[in-house]
């Protein structure tokens, strides 16, 4: 299955609000990852389509001025479908645009750890990784290139 990637304009912030809990674990901070999603440039994300329907999102906030916080959320019923793997592929080109190094918080679990480290993260804290982002052209696909879904 090849999900079709778009980027997550501000005016869909309710998207990432709605998978944010597929993303993180059970937090009274969720609103962190979603409130005034994408009111700022340093707001970066993806939506993955399958037949038609949002089956996931990536998407990162740099929060009071730390390390971007980066989010993965894929529907329970589509993981190990290769979506996750196609979102970050195309999401670190696009990240080295905009940071410098990305962190997520693991939760201490293997498969997520296993997962990022295929990405380059390296274990920073007991369940944070991190990976420092390389600077570079920016490089889109163009087998059947829509421009419309990069623009907001």
């Amino acid at each position: 299955m090849t999900p079709t990637l778009y980027f997550l304009r501000s005016s869909e912030s309710k998207i990432v609000q709605d998978m944010t809990k597929y993303a993180h674990k059970e937090t009274t901070k969720f609103n962190l990852y979603y409130d005034a999603y994408g009111l700022t440039p340093k707001d970066l994300g993806l939506y993955a389509l399958v037949e038609s329907a949002i089956v996931g999102a990536i998407w990162t906030r740099e929060l009071q001025n730390e390390t971007p916080s980066l989010s993965l959320a894929i529907l329970p019923e589509h993981r190990s479908k290769g979506v996750a793997t196609a979102m970050m592929e195309q999401f670190l080109l696009e990240a080295g645009v905009v940071y410098e190094e990305l962190h997520v918080e693991t939760y201490g679990e293997a498969k997520l750890i296993s997962f990022y480290e295929k990405f380059g993260f390296t274990p920073l804290k007991e369940t944070i990784m991190i990976k420092k982002l390389e600077k570079k052209e920016l490089t889109r696909p163009s087998d059947g290139y829509d421009p419309r879904k990069w623009m907001d």
